[in-house]
């Protein structure tokens, strides 16, 4: 058995597998397509077409790469609209606690003052 054929023959079995996975759901459904995608690396990483690019004679007519899975659902929903008026802005929201923590430690501080310790 040839090196190349080595090579193909892991990448077809980790195309299989990305497959597998696609049909399965759930997380590992999310990574059939970098599986796949490793298997198209793999399959271009054969010994003879490395040592063809090395001296500039790659070879034009390879067929394409079958890298892609497609998923088996929508993997997002549709995005919220954003509604103006939904709430205060974050600044506002950090300035109003900021004022609220300074006011709270003077409170503290003057009625510290009276009732001292001594």
């Amino acid at each position: 058995m040839t090196a190349d054929q080595t090579v193909e023959r892991a990448a077809n079995k980790l195309q299989q597998l990305a497959n597998q996975l696609a049909g399965e759901g759930g997380l590992k459904a999310k990574l059939a397509q970098p599986l796949a995608e490793d298997a198209d690396l793999i399959r271009k990483m054969k010994p003879s077409l490395i040592k063809a690019r090395a001296k500039g004679a790659a070879p034009t007519n390879l067929k394409p790469g079958q890298g892609t899975v497609a998923p088996s659902s929508p993997q997002l929903g549709a995005r919220p609209k954003k509604r103006k008026g939904a709430g205060p802005g974050p600044w506002i929201v950090v300035g109003a606690a900021l004022a609220a923590g300074i006011g709270l430690a003077k409170w503290i501080d003057w009625r510290g003052h009276a009732h001292p310790r001594d």
